[in-house]
């Protein structure tokens, strides 16, 4: 039952713009430094805010974080790293804009998961709707026409990474409470990442010290941001103004960045998003 629902939306604005702000420190940090080292630091304040949290649970941190799927939440905490690595990597080769504008079919993307390995019903309105999403990639992409690149293919991989985190996170959420899913991948995920970026680590400039503590900042924020939204409002009811990070995104991507929104690229987000968004409606009108 939603709360407060006016609150939740305004929570989940919060959240996107709080997202699309980090992403845009991210490219710029991981323009300048190792994409490894630029996501381990972000993982190690994520971790942090995870145990500090863990500490405050009223049942205790021992009992909160148990779980019974330990070897799917591993396989979610690599997903979710490699997501991370990917998309970022993204930005520093096709920036922001393009990146985000295929990354939008990941709802769809989850939709068509959930049917395959979950084995639940989808009705034929939104296999179309996935079809549409589809078609929107190709049209950003543009393969065959001179234009596309392999590194295009960043933010669609990881989209794709996020997309099976969600299935698994579906999984083991059905018969838990829903914290541990939200503790381990965070936890996992600093210690291979630590792995992964300590060798790769490079001195920060002064001058970049107050944009990664405002990076690593916002990190938190956004979360929490998230967290407080879904206290006052169900997930579904609220997932339409997550599309609201492209329109971030992409004023970031042209004001700071210097990008450029082509046609093509505009067209082929809104026919993604619009299909995400026929596809929600379904799903809404279902649960009715």
């Amino acid at each position: 039952m939603s709360r407060n629902p006016r609150l939740g939306i305004w929570l989940m604005i919060a959240a996107v713009a709080t997202f699309a702000a980090q992403d845009g420190f991210s490219r710029y940090l991981a323009t300048e430094y190792n994409t490894l080292m630029v996501v381990m630091v972000r993982y190690w304040v994520f971790a942090g805010f995870v145990l500090l949290l863990a500490l405050r649970r009223p049942e205790g941190m021992r009992t909160a974080v148990a779980s019974r799927h330990m070897t799917a939440h591993v396989a979610r905490a690599l997903l979710l790293v490699g997501e991370i690595c990917v998309i970022v990597w993204g930005y520093t080769l096709i920036g922001l804009i393009e990146s985000h504008a295929v990354f939008a079919i990941c709802p769809l993307l989850i939709a068509a998961f959930s049917g395959l390995i979950l084995g639940e019903r989808i009705i034929w309105q939104r296999w179309l709707a996935i079809g549409a999403g589809m078609v929107g990639v190709i049209v950003i992409l543009r393969p065959g026409l001179g234009v596309f690149t392999p590194a295009a293919l960043l933010p669609l991989a990881s989209a794709v990474m996020f997309a099976l985190y969600s299935i698994l996170t579906r999984l083991t959420t059905r018969d838990e409470p829903t914290f541990a899913s939200f503790f381990w991948p965070g936890v996992i995920g600093a210690g291979v990442m630590t792995v992964a970026g300590l060798p790769n680590w490079q001195p920060v400039s002064p001058a970049d010290m107050p944009l990664l503590a405002i990076y690593t900042a916002l990190s938190i924020l956004s979360h929490w941001l998230l967290l407080k939204c879904y206290e006052q409002i169900e997930a579904a009811r609220v997932q339409p103004y997550a599309y609201l990070q492209i329109v971030f995104v992409t004023l970031i991507g042209l004001t700071v960045y210097a990008e450029t929104l082509s046609p093509l690229v505009a067209l082929g987000a809104g026919i993604i998003i619009a299909a995400g968004i026929y596809a929600l409606s379904l799903e809404r009108v279902a649960k009715t």
